[in-house]
């Protein structure tokens, strides 16, 4: 960006550092995916990463088994609003808590529409340890392949 750059109106980027920063964001592979990705892995278990469960859903999960019809979304505590961790932003608070909130709102709507079509939704926070969520997972996906047969 050019020297004196100024953000346009209503623009998400307070500042030049802010919006580097903000484009840096992943939105998939990111290290709690990637630990939990492993672990599964390593159980044995094969899946579809950062894929449409439904093809005419326009979200995608982190991990999808799609035989089993098992979705996992690996959330991260800022971006969808950990009852925990999530801390309102000092900076263009109205443009940011409006975003996490829309994200929220997304969220309950994929689990719905998902639900309504057979699937078990399981979400984890960035922060749950990945062994655990591991394990739920491959808990989750023997079941749904156990009630198939």
């Amino acid at each position: 960006m050019e020297a004196g750059w100024v953000a346009p109106e209503g623009s998400w980027a307070s500042s030049e550092s802010r919006r580097r920063n903000m484009q840096a964001v992943r939105s998939r592979d990111t290290g709690p995916e990637w630990l939990v990705r492993r672990l599964v892995h390593a159980r044995g278990l094969r899946y579809r990463v950062s894929a449409r469960p439904l093809p005419d859903l326009r979200r995608t999960a982190d991990l999808v088994f799609r035989p089993a019809k098992v979705a996992v979304f690996i959330d991260g505590c800022y971006w969808h609003g950990c009852p925990e961790h999530y801390v309102s932003p000092k900076t263009n608070a109205g443009y940011w808590s409006e975003k996490v909130a829309k994200n929220m709102a997304r969220d309950q709507d994929t689990n719905e529409r998902l639900t309504d079509a057979g699937w078990t939704v399981l979400r984890f926070w960035e922060h749950e340890s990945p062994d655990a969520c591991a394990l739920t997972i491959a808990a989750e996906v023997d079941k749904r392949r156990a009630r198939r047969s």
